[in-house]
């Protein structure tokens, strides 16, 4: 593990509701029923959580859990305070139409917060610590993986080979689909590379379909990219 990846200062703690997820993915309860589902990576969302008191298997997997659940809960406190400033600083880079406004956002987000780490502390074999690119899991062992606000997002900071390499190991462990929210960088804008990444996993015999979605709160951060993967012969 590099020092860096692991330092705490270093990862932002911050996480979205199950309702978000729902939302942003474009899930419905049939279809995650029966699944096993990955949160890839899951940082402070909810969604593992709530999923659990519905009866759903999921599992999550995160760089920061490496870290002990208290002290996240404690950065995630001090991360949401700055978080909300920022948007308040930058509120034209955003689309109030799902959150009221700047108060109601910051319910939500700690909302998640608390779901996720009371969830951690009494279910911690839900949620394992990972450095992608490299995954700890069998091939093919989650029926659907959803990857929410990493890939694509830093765009700037991620090269276009890191983006690949963590794309092909969820190929690798995902039996059935995976879908990525959302397709643009911090600026709001397309990521550069998602067509040439989009040919080359249609090139590979994968079915990509870049699917509108009922949620948007960064600006033109409304669409997931739906990779079913191809049937083995």
């Amino acid at each position: 593990m590099s020092k860096v990846g692991l330092d705490l200062e270093r990862i932002v703690f911050i996480g979205r509701t199950f309702e978000e997820y729902m939302a942003m993915f474009s899930l419905s309860s049939e279809e995650m029923e029966g699944k096993k589902i990955l949160d890839c990576p899951a940082g402070a969302c909810s969604f593992t959580s709530i999923s659990q008191q519905k009866g759903l298997d999921v599992t999550a997997c995160d760089i920061a859990y490496y870290h002990p659940g208290e002290a996240l809960a404690n950065k995630g406190e001090k991360d949401l305070e700055h978080a909300m400033e920022s948007v308040e600083k930058a509120k034209a880079q955003y689309v109030f139409d799902y959150f009221k406004d700047v108060t109601d956002l910051a319910q939500h987000r700690t909302r998640a917060l608390n779901d996720c780490a009371a969830d951690m502390k009494q279910n911690p074999e839900r949620y394992i610590p990972v450095t992608l690119p490299s995954l700890p899991f069998e091939s093919e062992q989650f029926d659907l993986i959803l990857s929410a606000h990493f890939l694509f997002t830093y765009g700037d900071r991620l090269d276009k080979v890191f983006h690949l390499n963590v794309i092909e190991e969820l190929l690798r462990v995902a039996k059935e689909e995976i879908r990525i929210f959302p397709l643009i960088d911090l600026t709001g804008n397309r990521y550069e590379h998602l067509d040439k990444i989009v040919k080359m996993l249609k090139d590979q015999g994968h079915e990509v379909e870049e699917v509108r979605v009922p949620y948007e709160f960064q600006r033109n951060a409304n669409t997931m990219m739906k990779i079913r993967k191809k049937d083995k012969e």
